[in-house]
């Protein structure tokens, strides 16, 4: 350990941030989760990433990595380990080159590659691209990390028309477990890259990765909310109208919102049209206003950096516990049954049903470790507030996802606040798992990043 740390102290030049030191206090928590880690290090180039990951390796401590710490597992940050947090690399470069084949297998064209660094955050990203009318399909909040969210899979307000963000990924820069930098991409160790598309942190530190970017312009975007009464219609008609909507329409529905009156509160559906056309929006949402009675409406035309809301940590004792799982199409209806019903009961958690398909489901199963290709809808349940009565709520919480199981497949791991064995089996089916451990296996043989849904060396 002695020696380790000399090297560190050596090798490092970014902070090395210890218990007792000025920001000590701030750093050791991630947004989502506090921790106690013997070490947080912000580096500020690649060589420090590599002179971080084997002082890690080389102490025998844990290690978590933070891109924008907004893991609802908790995994930027840990207890007595290392905390490599990539906050000072994340500058976002728009590259001369322009990719020829789309990026991925979502759409062809020629669209421009952008260079981000690993520490970055979406806002950053679409603040940066928006002066040059560029875009990312990426999350829906500014400060999630471009790291974990990519790594994961990448569900937003684009995702319909340009699929997933982690499908228009051309290429990774990673730091592997041995503190090798190996480029990842279709030619270029491609097995690395069909790992990190969707296989969260588990073989290396991504301390750059290259984006194809599609022209923008701006989107039609806003909120339609409906009183709680009108939720089975809304539910219903809104899954049947998706089923044939144009692709530019990404949507959700949120209900049951426990702070806005839980089982009263009004049910919202969030509209997002990837176009500037007013007829063509017209015709894509007004459906949805059509499926009851409209308490407001204020969809209009935005900038798509506009869309991307601000992310907040909870207030001091307050927890949350989220899961998630994906709908396919003929257990749609059941599902949306059982959710109107828990959702108009007392006691519900909050749903939020998220449309995909699109150019999600025009992706191989196979391509990426992201297995869910098939999937019409992704819903995640919340619960929150104080620990004690999150607690309390689990149980029922629970038997309604024991009710639901047979509805639903697979796990949205961004949306996890769970790491156990049957979380990482909902996130990864069995192929996808086997085949990623092998890749584990080659990258990352004693799971050093272990930090994640952790899939281990075969």
């Amino acid at each position: 350990m002695t020696s380790a740390l000399e090297n560190l102290r050596r090798d490092f030049g970014g902070d090395i941030i210890e218990p007792g030191g000025a920001e000590y206090g701030t750093a050791a928590h991630a947004l989502l989760a506090q921790g106690s880690p013997a070490y947080v290090l912000r580096p500020e180039s690649v060589d420090d990433v590599r002179a971080g990951v084997r002082f890690a390796a080389e102490a025998g401590l844990a290690l978590a990595v933070r891109g924008g710490g907004h893991a609802f597992a908790g995994f930027g940050t840990n207890d007595g380990g290392v905390v490599l947090d990539l906050v000072r690399l994340a500058a976002v470069e728009i590259a001369d080159g322009e990719s020829t084949d789309g990026g991925s297998a979502v759409a062809g064209g020629r669209r421009r590659v952008v260079r981000i660094g690993g520490g970055a955050t979406w806002g950053r990203v679409a603040d940066a691209l928006a002066p040059h009318g560029l875009a990312i399909s990426s999350g829906d909040t500014r400060s999630v990390g471009v790291g974990g969210l990519t790594l994961g899979g990448g569900i937003g307000w684009k995702v319909r028309k340009h699929g997933l963000a982690l499908d228009n990924l051309v290429a990774a820069e990673v730091v592997t477990a041995s503190g090798d930098v190996l480029r990842a991409s279709a030619d270029e160790n491609p097995d690395l890259f069909w790992a990190l598309r969707g296989g969260g942190g588990n073989v290396g530190v991504v301390t750059a990765f290259e984006f194809a970017a599609h022209p923008t312009t701006d989107v039609f975007f806003g909120r339609i909310t409906f009183p709680a009464s009108d939720l089975a219609a809304v539910l219903r008609g809104w899954t049947d109208h998706l089923r044939t909507a144009p692709e530019e329409l990404t949507s959700v529905v949120n209900f049951a919102n426990p702070f806005a009156g839980g089982p009263n509160a009004p049910v919202e559906v969030v509209v997002a049209f990837d176009g500037d056309d007013a007829e063509s929006a017209a015709k894509a949402i007004d459906p949805i206003r059509r499926l009851g009675t409209v308490v407001s409406d204020d969809v209009a035309p935005r900038p798509y950096a506009e869309t991307l809301e601000e992310g907040a940590a909870p207030p001091p004792g307050i927890a949350f516990f989220c899961r998630a799982a994906f709908v396919e199409g003929a257990s749609v209806p059941d599902a949306v049954r059982l959710m109107t019903e828990a959702g108009s009961a007392t006691g519900s958690p909050f749903f939020s049903v998220r449309s995909v398909g699109g150019a999600v489901s025009r992706v191989p199963d196979d391509a990426t470790a992201y297995a869910h290709r098939r999937a019409e809808l992704m819903f995640v349940t919340t619960i929150g507030g104080p620990e004690p009565a999150v607690a309390a709520a689990r149980p029922a919480l629970d038997a309604l996802w024991t009710e639901l199981a047979p509805h639903t497949s697979g796990a949205y791991g961004n949306f996890l606040s769970s790491a156990e064995d049957e979380d990482v089996a909902a996130v990864y089916p069995e192929e996808t798992r086997k085949r990623l451990a092998a890749v584990k296996q080659q990258y990352d043989p004693a799971n050093l990043f272990a930090g994640n849904h952790n899939v281990r060396p075969e």
